[in-house]
């Protein structure tokens, strides 16, 4: 009887539909969390390594062991074009989990990237290779390969569970996760958003205040707002 759910690496795991994911990955992270409910975030603690960077893609997860990164060699092997990694970790550790070498790898297999509750190493060289990174600290501290973990598991990331193939979006405003079932909803959600807002856009070049955009007036006088000249 197993009595917890590490030592495991799932093999087969649903991915969306890559043209839904291409879809999605034209939206930035405030539109999909807005578009989706103003639901998806992890906690904003987690940061872009360098800058500019960016992802999108279904994820390969992965359950670490604090300062012990031999999941990551594991997961590789699970790693399909346009995948990205996700690591959560047994218990808060800010250790340098992942840097060049294991980017390395993962770029040969197709990854797009890798979100990480923990730190990240080398970061230079990620920003050379173009191989984007989020996580919660930049720390030098190496690792050791010794603890068993899990591959594609439901993780619990910066406060946000992610299941294996859900969709995760990151830029300079965050990370969000999207369910896998969908992508393709989120996806037209966001185009609607966005469509809507390129509207107002318009509007507020012209110079149209965003007290008659949005029809603030009403609601605003009805509250008790008073206008008084001295």
């Amino acid at each position: 009887m197993r009595l917890n759910n590490l030592g495991i690496v799932r093999t087969n795991i649903e991915r969306p539909d890559p043209a839904d994911v291409k879809r999605l990955s034209q939206f930035g992270v405030a539109t999909i969390h807005e578009a989706m409910g103003r639901v998806g975030l992890l906690r904003p603690y987690i940061r872009p390594a360098y800058t500019g960077a960016k992802l999108c893609g279904p994820a390969v997860t992965v359950l670490l062991q604090p300062g012990d990164n031999w999941m990551f060699h594991v997961a590789a092997e699970q790693v399909q074009e346009g995948d990205v990694i996700v690591a959560g970790c047994t218990t808060e550790s800010e250790d340098g989990f992942f840097g060049e070498l294991l980017a390395t790898s993962l770029t040969a297999r197709g990854c797009k990237g890798l979100v990480i509750d923990g730190g990240v190493r080398d970061v230079a060289d990620l920003e050379k290779m173009d191989f984007p990174v989020f996580s919660r600290a930049v720390n030098a501290k190496g690792t050791v390969k010794a603890t068993l973990g899990s591959v594609n598991i439901p993780v619990v990331v910066a406060n946000a569970v992610v299941n294996p193939g859900d969709v995760v979006v990151a830029d300079v405003d965050g990370v969000v996760v999207v369910p896998r079932e969908l992508v393709g909803a989120v996806a037209d959600a966001s185009q609607k958003r966005e469509d809507n807002e390129e509207a107002k856009r318009v509007k507020f070049r012209e110079g149209v205040l965003g007290l008659d955009v949005y029809g603030m007036r009403g609601p605003l006088a009805k509250a008790g707002l008073e206008y008084v000249e001295n």
